[in-house]
C-alpha cells in the first residue's frame, strides 16, 4: 500500500536476441483499463498544471482547516507531483532541500519515533518487529512444551500478521517501506529462534509443591510477555495518518506524520498525497464489485492465482512442520528431550541467520529464480530427513535428521520464507491490493492450519518417512506450479506488471516448460544457452519502432545530400 510518490523505478528489460520468443503484450481494454488505473492511482498529481495544483491545494486547505499550513501544503503538493522538484525552486530552504534530498541519499536516516523512543517507548519498528516475534514465539513455545505434556493445547495470534504488515506500509517513508515491511518475516524468524532458547531454558525448571508441569507452563506463558510489551506499546505508538485521514482527522493526521518525518514539508507532503491518492480510490471502485473482478479480469486472476501459489507453498512446503513439531521430531529420531530442545534452538538460529540476506537476495536474483532454486533443495532436504529413520544406527538416525532440518532452514529461509508476502503485495493492481492481499493472508493461514492438525495423525499413518516424503512431493508440484504459473515481477514498473500478468495463462506455462531444457543446459551441462525473453513490453515496442524510423530519416537525408 502506497502513501507516497513512488521511486524512481529502473526496468528489468534485457537486450534479446533476434530468434527468441516474445510475447507482445499488447493489452486488452480490460488490462488497459487496470493499467490506467494504476497510472493514476501510482501518483494522481501527475500532469496537473501548477496554478491549478495551487489552487486545489488551497481550496482543500480552507475546507480541512489547515490554513495555518498553506505554505508547507503548497510546497509538500509541489515535491509529491515531483519529488525533485526541490533542486530546483527557490521556494524550498536549504534545510528543506538537504532533508528531502537526504531522504533519498541517506533513506535510513529517520526521525526516532520510526525506530526508538527514549528508554522504553519502542514504536513502529521496533512494535512490528516484536509483534512478528511473539508471533515465532507462540510456535516455538508449543513446540518444546508439547514434549513434556501429554495432551497439546494452544492459541495463536494470527490476525497480526495482516494488521502489523499494514501498519508499518502506511506508517513508513516510501524509500525504506518494502524493506521495513520484510522485516516482518526476519523477527518471525527471531521469535522462533527465541522462542526454542526459552524451551531450553524453562527445561531445568523444577516442579513446585502443588504445581506439574511447572517448566512446560512457563514455557507457554513466556509468550505472553512480548506479547504485553507491544500491548502497552500501543499507548504510545502513532496511529496510521492514512487511516486518521480517512475518518477526516487532517489536524491529527499531519501531527502524527510531523512525528514520524524530518520535516514539516515532508508531513505535508504525505498529509497532501495520501489524501488525493484516497479521492482518486475512492472514485476508482465506485460502481464496482471488487471481488468479482478479482476472478473475472483476466490479469487480476493471474495475479491471484500466483500469489496464492507461493502462499499455499509456503505452508506446504513443510515449514512449519518443523517449526511446530522440530522437538518431538528430534526426540523421535533418537535424541534425549535435553539435546531436542538444543537442536530446535539450532533450526531457529539457522532459520534467522539466514533469513538476513533476503533483503539483499530478493531483489538481486528475482522472486521466481529464488522459489525455483530453493524448492528442489528443500525436497531434498526433507528426503533426508525423513529416510534417516530408516538407519538402523542410532548415530546415523541422529546426523541425517540433523542436517536435513538444519538444511531445510537454510535453503527455505532466503527462498520461500521472504518472497510470499512480498510476492504477493506488488502482483495485484493497485485497485484492489487490499482485497487480493487479504485474500492471499487468508490462504495462507488456512493451509497452516490444516497443516498443523493433521501433522499427528500423518506421521501415524505413515511414518515420519512417509510424512516427510509427503511434503517433500508437494515441493516438486509447488514448484511445477510456480515454473507454469508465477511470473517474475522483480525490477517491473506498475505498468509493465500490467503486461507481464496479461500473458495468457496457456502462454506462460508453455514458456516455464522451455526453460527445463534451458536450465538443464546452463545449470547441469554448463552450456551457454541463449536465455528467452517472454515479454515484449509496449514501450519497448514504441522505442524501436521510434528508433528505426529515426535511422530511416537520418538515411533519406544522407541520399538527399549525396544528390
Amino acid at each position: 500500500m502506497s502513501t507516497s510518490p513512488p521511486s524512481n523505478e529502473k526496468s528489468a528489460v534485457e537486450e534479446r536476441p533476434h530468434h527468441a520468443h516474445h510475447h507482445s503484450s499488447h493489452m486488452d481494454a480490460e488490462t488497459r483499463a487496470i493499467a490506467n488505473a494504476n497510472a493514476k492511482l501510482s501518483n494522481p498529481l501527475r500532469g496537473i498544471p501548477h496554478d491549478r495544483l495551487m489552487a486545489d491545494v488551497e481550496i482543500f486547505a480552507q475546507e480541512k482547516g489547515l490554513t495555518h499550513l498553506l505554505p508547507e501544503l503548497q510546497k509538500g503538493a509541489l515535491v509529491a507531483q515531483d519529488s525533485t522538484c526541490h533542486d530546483r525552486l527557490d521556494i524550498f530552504s536549504d534545510e528543506e532541500k538537504r532533508v528531502l534530498t537526504e531522504e533519498v541519499t541517506h533513506k535510513w536516516r529517520q526521525t526516532p519515533m520510526l525506530y526508538y523512543v527514549g528508554v522504553a517507548l519502542l514504536t513502529m519498528v521496533v512494535m512490528s518487529s516484536l509483534a512478528a516475534a511473539v508471533q515465532g514465539m507462540d510456535e516455538a513455545v508449543i513446540n518444546g512444551a508439547q514434549i513434556i505434556y501429554p495432551k497439546q493445547f494452544g492459541i495463536g495470534s494470527r490476525q497480526s500478521t495482516r494488521f502489523m504488515v499494514v501498519y508499518t506500509a502506511e506508517c513508513s517513508p516510501a524509500p525504506i517501506r518494502g524493506a521495513l515491511v520484510m522485516m516482518w518475516q526476519m523477527w518471525t524468524a527471531f521469535g522462533i529462534a527465541l522462542g526454542d532458547l526459552i524451551d531450553l531454558t524453562f527445561y531445568f525448571i523444577p516442579d513446585t509443591p502443588g504445581v506439574t508441569g511447572l517448566n512446560w507452563r512457563l514455557m507457554l506463558g513466556s509468550a505472553g510477555i512480548p506479547g504485553l510489551i507491544v500491548c502497552m506499546q500501543v499507548l504510545f505508538a502513532p496511529e496510521s495518518p492514512r487511516w486518521l485521514i480517512s475518518k477526516g482527522r487532517y489536524e491529527d493526521a499531519f501531527n502524527e506524520l510531523c512525528r514520524l518525518r524530518l520535516s514539516r514539508v515532508q508531513a505535508a507532503r504525505d498529509l497532501y498525497y495520501i489524501h488525493v491518492l484516497l479521492e482518486a480510490e475512492s472514485e476508482m471502485i465506485k460502481g464496482r464489485n471488487l471481488v468479482v473482478e478479482m476472478f473475472t479480469i483476466p490479469r487480476n486472476r493471474n495475479a491471484a492465482l500466483a500469489s496464492w501459489i507461493v502462499m499455499f507453498g509456503q505452508q506446504f512446503c513443510g515449514v512449519n512442520v518443523i517449526a511446530y513439531y522440530s522437538s518431538t521430531i528430534f526426540v523421535d529420531s533418537g535424541f534425549t528431550q535435553v539435546a531436542a530442545l538444543a537442536s530446535s534452538v539450532g533450526f531457529g538460529a539457522l532459520n534467522w541467520i539466514f533469513a538476513l540476506p533476503a533483503v539483499f537476495t530478493i531483489d538481486t536474483f528475482g522472486r521466481r529464480n529464488l522459489l525455483l532454486f530453493t524448492f528442489p533443495c528443500m525436497a531434498i532436504c526433507l528426503l533426508i530427513t525423513g529416510f534417516s529413520f530408516w538407519s538402523t544406527s542410532e548415530t546415523g538416525r541422529i546426523a541425517g535428521v540433523s542436517v536435513g532440518i538444519y538444511l531445510y532452514a537454510i535453503c527455505y529461509s532466503p527462498g520461500e520464507g521472504p518472497v510470499p508476502f512480498t510476492y504477493s503485495a506488488e502482483a495485484f493492481p493497485l485497485y484492489i491490493r487490499d482485497i487480493g492481499m487479504s485474500f492471499a493472508t487468508a490462504t495462507l493461514w488456512f493451509w497452516n492450519f490444516v497443516l498443523s492438525i493433521t501433522w499427528p495423525s500423518l506421521i501415524l499413518a505413515f511414518k515420519p518417512q512417509g510424512a516427510f516424503g509427503w511434503y517433500a512431493a508437494w515441493s516438486c508440484i509447488i514448484w511445477v506450479l510456480i515454473l507454469l504459473f508465477v511470473r517474475e515481477t522483480k525490477g517491473k514498473t506498475l505498468e509493465e506488471l500490467d503486461q507481464v500478468f496479461a500473458v495468457p495463462l496457456g502462454t506462460h506455462a508453455a514458456y516455464g516448460l522451455r526453460q527445463v531444457p534451458y536450465g538443464f543446459k546452463k545449470f547441469v551441462l554448463f552450456q551457454n544457452p541463449v536465455p528467452e525473453q517472454l515479454y515484449e513490453f509496449e514501450s519497448e515496442v514504441s522505442s524501436t519502432g521510434g528508433e528505426e524510423e529515426a535511422r530511416r530519416e537520418v538515411k533519406d537525408d544522407l541520399g538527399k545530400a549525396n544528390v
